[in-house]
Parts: structure tokens; sequence; C-alpha cells
């Protein structure tokens, strides 16, 4: 399996749109923005995942627009994408539309989505995981053709993340396509999934060094985060949610992605 050096840390933090009012959720990406976070997310929802299952909640996309303007620094998207939801060319015209409102600070995350309420409430056709994933394979193939054909062309190559642990299907189109792969992988899961990820990279023709490696911190320490970072984790996310969006452990990840970027 190839190799190379990992660059450095960052840290980015999931804003879960529920049980807040909007103006909060600009607030609080405002201070994100303030404290030095790299990346700021939200989920590909239409309802809480958690607490009142009808409670306060709002659209990802449309979100990420008031997003490209309100800031100027940090990096931004959505922690991922439902494939499902939309047109893949259309997505792709929306995601060149974020990279130019953004000055090139968009990223793309996507996924073959999972919750089925979204579904169901809303129309989409729930298929099965399979038929999803080929969904997504299918319109990563027409997103990147898009973005070739787009007047005027997006300002960069638009990083592409891909969130999922699939040995089958997810990270084989993880080797052919993503820029950054998301999990949520303990140390051990981590271990086995990068050497999966290994071996389609060597079928593809692709060095794994190029994909950068994220995980979701979940309720770890940042002293946990060793063992990740060993094994190649660069990216490491922290979920947050309303109704109060509380701020204590990105400060944690903070000075630790300090830490290890100073040494």
């Amino acid at each position: 399996m190839n190799s190379t050096t990992r660059g450095p840390v960052r840290i980015g933090v999931q804003i879960a749109q529920q049980h807040a009012p909007y103006g909060l959720i600009r607030d609080t990406l405002a201070e994100l923005e303030s404290m030095g976070v790299d990346i700021a997310f939200n989920w590909d929802h239409f309802f809480p995942l958690g607490g009142d299952p009808n409670g306060l909640h709002f659209e990802s996309w449309t979100m990420l627009g008031a997003w490209a303007e309100q800031t100027t620094t940090i990096e931004f998207g959505t922690l991922v994408n439902c494939n499902s939801y939309r047109n893949a060319d259309l997505q792709a015209d929306m995601a060149r539309t974020l990279d130019h409102i953004s000055g090139g600070r968009f990223i793309f995350g996507t996924g073959s989505g999972w919750f089925q309420r979204d579904y169901d409430e809303y129309g989409y056709e729930f298929g099965t995981a399979g038929s999803r994933l080929d969904s997504l394979a299918d319109s990563l193939t027409r997103i990147e053709a898009r973005w070739g054909k787009l007047n005027p062309p997006p300002t960069r190559s638009i990083p592409v993340m891909i969130g999922g642990g699939g040995e089958k299907k997810t990270l084989r189109l993880v080797a052919g396509h993503a820029d950054i792969w998301h999990s949520f992988s303990d140390p051990a899961t981590l271990e086995h999934k990068l050497g999966v990820l290994g071996r389609w990279c060597d079928r593809v023709g692709r060095n794994i060094g190029e994909i950068e490696i994220s995980t979701e911190v979940r309720a770890r320490t940042p002293g946990q985060g060793d063992d990740l970072y060993d094994l190649g984790a660069r990216l490491f996310t922290v979920g947050i949610s309303g109704p109060h969006y509380r701020l204590d452990r990105v400060r944690e990840w903070l000075a630790w992605r300090d830490m290890k970027n100073a040494g």
C-alpha cells in the first residue's frame, strides 16, 4: 500500500441544525470561525436525529448559501449530502455556485443516504443500501463531468468528501473519487478499513496518501485522538447540537490540533 507523509491536523465542527433557531446557528458559526476552526459542517436531513423528532430543524443546502456569505476564512460543507435528494447535475451546479460565493471554500461532502423518515415524508424512493450506493456511484461520475461543463467553472478542484465504511462499494468509491474519507471508526476499525481502502487504491492506481482521513471524535477526549492520528487521521470533527451549542470540547480539540501541528 502506497502512502505519503500526512498533512496537518484540521478540526471540523458539525453544527447539527436541530432544536435551535437559525439566529443561534448563525452566531455559533461566527464564533467557531473566530476561534480558528478549520471547517464547519451541517447535515443533510429534514428532521431531528435526536431529541424531539418533530423539533426545530432547517434544510442544509440553502443554509450553506448563507454560510458562504457570512464567513470569510472557514471552509464549510455538509457532512454529508444525501445523494438521493437532488439530481446529480443540480448538485454539481449548487456546489459550483457555493464555491464561487465563498471564494473557493466549499467542500462537497456526500453519501448514499440512510434516514428512512426523510425519504418517506419527502417522497423519495428509499430502495436498498445497495441501490443507493449504485446511485451515488453514477452521480459522482455525472457531478465530475458537469463541473467540467459549467460556465464559469469552479474556482478550484472542489474537494470531495465521501462518508461511510462499506468495504465492497463505499471504499471503492472513495478510492476512485474522494479527496477526504470520513468515518466513525475506532482505532482498530480504522486500521482495518485503511487496509481495505489501500487495496482499492492499488486497484485504481492511486496513492492512498492523497486522501485525507477524517473521523468523528464522538465522546473521545483529545488524548484518545492520538491513536487515530498515529494511523493517519488528520481531520477530526466535533459534533454539536441545539438547543445549546456548547463549545468547550471544540476548544480542547483546537488546543490539541495546535500542539500536534507545532510538533
